[in-house]
């Protein structure tokens, strides 16, 4: 292939001779796109990629990242800039809406979100299926599903009212049905939600108040609380996201599209890396053992991996491990626990990996599972709730790259192809004949 004057890719069969001009789509940054919508029809060839790491499933107005530079971008606006002087519900309306709000305009969405924060009472009789010991991300993923059969108004995909209707309850609902999952499995009674807190402030109230007693809300923790939700609100098109958007292709209501994003995000290798963190930590066990488990690292031949470390996009410093780094000190420092061993090896862990040439050349540098994880197990959160405050978070992105989709003139039902690489077509033999 080679790139001409006209910003078009002339494509060429060395067999038969044939050239077609395909055109080049820019974006603002990043790499530029060569657009093969028409290559099936003009060549007879489809491409093939694997994890779809060379191909652009989209256009997309809402985040940018720069792997190589560590650069997360939502609307323009960079990560740590948000993390340090916005909030949550303000990148939630950034996200959907495209611009920061005015004042008014964030008094507004606000309470609408507060309004919505409440959910059907009949909703309670799902959480009594399923067994004690259910996996919250198993409740989760069938909840999330049942709130269409529950919110008929708003479930017309080709209007715009009930498109934003849809978006508040889910951005305002699915962190209520989060700590009622999460409730549910310490057999405690469910919390209502509350109009006179924040966004943070309610979630954790919701999680971890009980009638018996008054719960105190802690500052540095509501504010780790809101920076995690903010660092994990969009990503781009990854698993969970591009789920979201091929099921939304479909016309599925949104319920049922962010339902299919909790449920690829319930994978290990996305949505439960901060857990593997703290495993990980567990099995070093102490500071002393860290020179073996780093030999281990490097060993292939070794099932052992350095979890919390590396990025499949970011090639650099996780901008939001940065973050997340110094929220975990405030938090800690909070709770009387900077002497916490956990942290300790993990601090030198990432001093030891960063210093190392194995690592340094392969760029293997914390990411923001690193340290999401000791916040939220000092916290107070049980291990297997780290994923679904993950899906609280991404709930936001989720819909509003299902929003931007539906918005799309051009949208279209997505269908992938294949290669089809089994046996040619054979006769049936009758069952006397086979040997």
């Amino acid at each position: 292939m080679t790139k001409d004057a006209q910003k078009t890719f002339t494509l060429t069969n060395n067999e038969s001779g044939e050239s077609w001009e395909l055109p080049v789509v820019e974006g603002t940054y990043g790499p530029h796109c060569v657009d093969i919508r028409k290559l099936l029809s003009e060549t007879g060839y489809i491409t093939l990629d694997p994890s779809f790491t060379s191909t652009g499933s989209c256009k997309s107005k809402i985040t940018y990242i720069d792997g190589d530079k560590g650069i997360l971008l939502h609307r323009g606006y960079n990560i740590k800039e948000l993390a340090e002087k916005s909030s949550y519900l303000e990148v939630c309306y950034l996200l959907l809406n495209g611009e920061l709000p005015k004042k008014a305009e964030l008094e507004e969405f606000t309470g609408h979100i507060t309004m919505h924060t409440m959910i059907h009472e009949q909703v309670k009789a799902v959480y009594q299926g399923f067994r004690r010991d259910a996996h919250p991300m198993a409740i989760m993923c069938g909840v999330v599903g049942t709130m269409a059969a529950f919110y008929h108004d708003s479930l017309d995909i080709w209007d715009p009212e009930q498109r934003r209707i849809s978006a508040h309850r889910l951005i305002a609902k699915v962190p209520t049905l989060a700590a009622m999952a999460m409730k549910y499995s310490k057999g405690q009674p469910y919390v209502h939600p509350r109009n006179d807190l924040n966004f943070a402030e309610n979630f954790l109230h919701m999680c971890f108040s009980v009638p018996a007693e008054e719960y105190k809300l802690r500052p540095s923790l509501v504010k780790a609380m809101d920076r995690i939700l903010i660092l994990h609100a969009d990503h781009e098109q990854n698993a969970s996201t591009s789920t979201v958007r091929l099921a939304g292709s479909s016309q599925a209501n949104p319920m049922a599209c962010i339902a299919s994003g909790i449920t690829s995000l319930w994978g290990p290798a996305h949505g439960g890396a901060n857990q593997s963190v703290l495993e990980m930590l567990d099995e070093i066990g102490s500071v002393d053992n860290i020179k073996e488990y780093i030999a281990k690292a490097k060993d292939k031949s070794d099932p052992f991996r350095l979890m919390g470390f590396g990025h499949r996009v970011y090639k650099n410093y996780d901008p939001r491990a940065e973050i997340m780094r110094e929220s975990c000190h405030e938090v800690l420092d909070e709770l009387g626990m900077k002497d916490d061993p956990q942290l300790k090896l993990a601090m030198e862990l990432e001093k030891i990996a960063l210093e190392d040439p194995y690592f340094v050349d392969r760029k293997l540098y914390p990411n923001v599972d690193f340290y999401s994880g000791i916040i939220l197990k000092a916290m107070g959160f049980p291990v297997e709730m780290f994923t679904v405050l993950f899906a609280v978070s991404r709930t936001a992105g989720w819909i509003s790259q299902w929003k931007e989709m539906m918005e799309e003139p051009s949208l279209r039902i997505g269908r992938p192809r294949q290669i089809y690489v089994g046996e040619a077509e054979r006769p049936y033999v009758e069952m006397k004949k086979r040997k």
